[in-house]
């Protein structure tokens, strides 16, 4: 079996520590979290908690049944790219020169970013985009020079209704 790169997505119930037993799942099984976006739903009550991570099927269906065992955990879904929509967003500083002003402006343009702070000789630039265009974006600012990068952690959501109704998942 081949490794390849996992999405999951865990609802949890929105309490302290729950953060913390998730990873320390991960690090105590020598798993490595690739990516990790937490932020609660729209019933305060809960938090969804996207996880990328790396392994083989078998290593991917482990950690679902180890997540499947924390008291705290209501829901586990794997998602393929064709099941979901995924988005990172990403805040890029940029150094430039009279003379590269305008190629920095048409790389965001080009990747529909937006100009969100201009300095003398720096541009903080945002983009929002799947993982895919939010390499590109880096790539193309890459020759002005980047002076500073930080980049969120992947989102999903079902291209159906994966997690609607929360409270029917839970019994609520």
């Amino acid at each position: 079996m081949s490794k390849h790169r996992h999405t999951l997505s865990v609802l949890v119930q929105n309490e302290a520590g729950v953060l913390s037993s998730l990873s320390g799942l991960f690090s105590g099984r020598g798993y490595n979290i690739e990516s990790l976006t937490v932020a609660p739903t729209l019933d305060p009550a809960f938090s969804r908690v996207t996880i990328v991570t790396f392994g083989d099927d078998a290593v991917i269906e482990q950690i679902s049944k180890q997540l499947n065992r924390l008291i705290n955990t209501i829901k586990i879904v794997e998602f393929s790219s064709e099941d979901c929509i995924d988005r990172e967003f990403v805040l890029c500083k940029v150094n430039v020169k009279e003379e590269t002003r305008s190629d920095v402006l048409r790389v965001v343009e080009v990747s529909e970013g937006k100009v969100v702070n201009i300095t003398p000789r720096v541009y903080t630039l945002q983009a929002i985009g799947n993982e895919s265009q939010i390499a590109t974006f880096i790539e193309l600012l890459r020759p002005f020079g980047i002076k500073e990068l930080v980049r969120s952690g992947k989102v999903v959501i079902s291209r159906e209704n994966e997690f609607i109704n929360v409270k029917q998942n839970v019994g609520i």
